[in-house]
C-alpha cells in the first residue's frame, strides 16, 4: 500500500513530541496508581460491590478526565441498580458537517493475582523498568482511557478537526461484558451514528509497527465436575473398587479432545478459515518468522532443551491460536495441595475448563452442546456436571471477524503506522475473547472497525509478570489520533 507521506494540516513529529509528553508525565504515574488497586472483575470478586475497588479506579479515571479540561468534553459515570457501572464521555465535532462518531472503547476491571510473578514484582505493585510498566491490568487494558484523551488532547494542540468522539470505558470486561448489552442500549441514543470504533483492547504481533486485529475467538468457560462418594476414603481400602473421579472425568474430556494432539473431536467447534484471513496469517508469518512461537516461555525439557510447541511453522502457529477451538483447563477443585495430599482417594474432582472458539463459531450453541456432551451418559453412573459461566440462556461468548475495510481507513492506518512506528500496517488475528465486538457490530453493522492494542510479545496479560510496552503505547496513541484526524 502506498499512502500518503503526510495527512495534511497534522504535523506527525509533533504530535509524537505531544503524546510522549503525555505519557511520560501524566499516563504513567496515574497508570501506576491504577496498577495498585486490585479492582478485579465481578466474577473473581462476587464482594466487588462492597470491596469498592472497581468504584475507586473508575472515580480515579474520571477524575483524571475531568482534570485535563478538554474542551467541550463531558463526562458521566452511568450506573445502574447493581450493575457495574461505566464511564461515558463525548466530545462535539470540529469538523463541519460532521454527523458521525467515532466510538472508543476501553475497560478498568481486572482478572485475579495468578501465581509466579517474579520476586521483585507483583501483581498490585507497579514497576517501572526498562520501558515497561509491570503490574495487572496496566496493558489489559486500564490504559485505554488515558491514551484515549491524550490522542484527543492532541489534536487539540495543532486544532486539528476531527469528528465527533465519544467513549465507553466499561468494569466487567474480564467477566464477560454481561452488563454491557444493557448500557449499549441505554445509551443507544447518546452513541449517535457510529461510523468507525477504537477498541484499545487488543494485542501486537510485535513492538515495532501498528496491528489491526482481524478476527477474535470465542470462549466458553465453566466448571466441570465428577462425583463418585460423599466423602473422602482411604484409598488402600477403595482403590480398584471406587473408580477414581479424576479418571471418570479424564474420560468425559476425551469426548472433547484428542489428548495426543489436542484437536478438538466435535464438528460443531469448528469453521472453515476464510481465504483472506488464511492469507493474512501467511503475511504476518512472513514478518514474524520463528517469534509466532518462540516468544512464549518456554520450560526446560526432559533433554535439556527447550519445550516444544504444537507446531514450528509460523502460519500454522497463528491460525492454531487464532482460527482453531483449544482447550483449557484453568483451575481445578478436590485436590489438596501435594503437602496435604495423604492416601485417600478424593469424593470428587471439577477443573475449570477455557474452551477458545472460531471467531465464527456461536458461543452460545457451542456451550450448549458442550453441556450436552460432558453430561450425558456419565461412565459408572458418576455425577458429572458441566456448569458453564454467565446467565443462564446466554451461555458463551461468540467470537468476531472484522467486516471488510474502508479504502479511507486502511489507508490512514498505514500512514499513521509509517509515520509514528516507521514500518507498514500488519494485520493478524487474535487467540482472545471481546464480547463487546460482536455487540458493537450488531448494533453498528455500518461501522468500520480499528481494534489494536499494546499486549505485544511477553506482555503476558492475565499471567505474572504483566507489563505495559511504554513505547509501543506512545505511539499507538499517536497513531490512534491520526486515524481519527484523517476520518472522513
Amino acid at each position: 500500500m502506498n499512502a500518503p507521506d503526510k495527512l495534511p494540516g497534522l504535523d506527525s513529529a509533533q504530535l509524537d513530541r505531544d503524546v510522549t509528553a503525555a505519557w511520560n508525565e501524566r499516563i504513567v504515574p496515574q497508570l501506576s496508581d491504577y496498577i495498585a488497586v486490585p479492582a478485579k472483575s465481578p466474577m473473581f470478586d462476587p464482594q466487588w460491590r462492597e470491596h469498592g475497588l472497581i468504584d475507586r479506579v473508575v472515580r480515579d479515571a474520571a477524575q483524571w478526565v475531568e482534570g485535563r479540561k478538554v474542551p467541550g468534553l463531558r463526562l458521566e459515570v452511568v450506573r445502574e441498580g447493581d450493575r457495574t457501572p461505566v464511564i461515558f464521555f463525548e466530545l462535539p465535532a470540529t469538523k463541519p458537517d460532521s454527523s458521525q462518531t467515532v466510538l472508543v472503547y476501553g475497560h478498568l476491571d481486572k482478572q485475579p493475582e495468578f501465581n509466579g510473578w517474579r520476586a521483585d514484582l507483583g501483581p498490585w505493585t507497579p514497576k517501572l523498568e526498562n520501558g515497561k510498566l509491570y503490574g495487572r491490568g496496566g496493558a489489559d487494558d486500564g490504559y485505554a482511557i488515558y491514551a484515549a484523551i491524550s490522542a484527543i488532547e492532541g489534536l487539540k494542540a495543532q486544532n486539528v478537526a476531527h469528528p465527533r468522539i465519544v467513549g465507553l470505558i466499561e468494569t466487567c470486561e474480564e467477566s464477560g461484558s454481561g452488563d454491557l448489552p444493557f448500557y449499549l442500549d441505554k445509551l443507544k441514543a447518546r452513541l449517535g451514528d457510529v461510523s468507525l470504533v477504537v477498541c484499545l483492547d487488543s494485542g501486537a504481533g510485535n513492538y515495532d509497527q501498528l496491528w489491526l486485529t482481524t478476527s477474535l475467538r470465542g470462549n466458553i468457560t465453566g466448571a466441570l465436575k465428577v462425583e463418585i462418594l460423599t466423602e473422602g476414603v482411604h484409598s488402600g481400602d477403595a482403590s480398584g473398587l471406587v473408580p477414581s473421579s479424576f479418571r471418570i472425568l479424564r474420560q468425559v474430556l476425551d469426548r472433547l479432545e484428542d489428548s495426543k494432539t489436542g484437536t478438538l473431536l466435535p464438528s460443531i467447534f469448528h469453521c472453515e478459515i476464510p481465504a483472506a484471513r488464511r492469507a493474512q496469517a501467511e503475511a504476518a508469518a512472513a514478518i514474524l518468522g520463528d517469534a509466532a512461537w518462540k516468544t512464549f516461555p518456554w520450560a526446560c525439557g526432559a533433554d535439556g532443551g527447550l519445550t516444544l510447541p504444537t507446531t514450528t511453522d509460523a502460519t500454522e502457529a497463528l491460525l492454531n491460536r487464532t482460527w482453531r477451538p483449544t482447550l483449557s483447563v484453568t483451575g481445578v477443585d478436590g485436590m489438596p495441595a501435594l503437602a496435604s495430599a495423604g492416601n485417600v482417594l478424593r469424593p470428587y474432582t471439577a477443573f475449570k475448563l477455557s474452551l477458545r472458539l472460531p471467531p465464527l463459531v456461536d458461543g452460545h450453541e457451542a456451550a450448549v452442546q458442550l453441556k450436552a456432551l460432558l453430561e450425558d451418559n456419565a461412565p459408572y453412573n458418576a455425577k458429572v456436571t458441566f456448569e458453564p459461566d454467565g446467565r443462564v440462556g446466554n451461555w458463551g461468548a461468540s467470537g468476531w471477524n472484522a467486516p471488510d475495510l474502508a479504502p479511507w481507513l486502511e489507508t490512514a492506518m498505514d500512514r499513521a503506522s509509517r509515520s509514528h512506528f516507521g514500518a507498514p500496517l500488519g494485520y493478524i488475528g487474535q487467540g482472545g475473547t471481546i464480547p463487546l465486538m460482536n455487540l458493537l457490530q450488531q448494533g453498528f453493522p455500518k461501522a468500520q472497525m480499528m481494534v489494536c492494542g499494546v499486549l505485544g510479545p511477553k506482555s503476558n496479560a492475565h499471567g505474572p509478570n504483566e507489563f505495559l510496552h511504554i513505547g509501543y503505547g506512545t505511539k499507538l496513541t499517536a497513531a490512534v489520533a491520526e486515524v481519527i484526524a484523517a476520518h472522513p
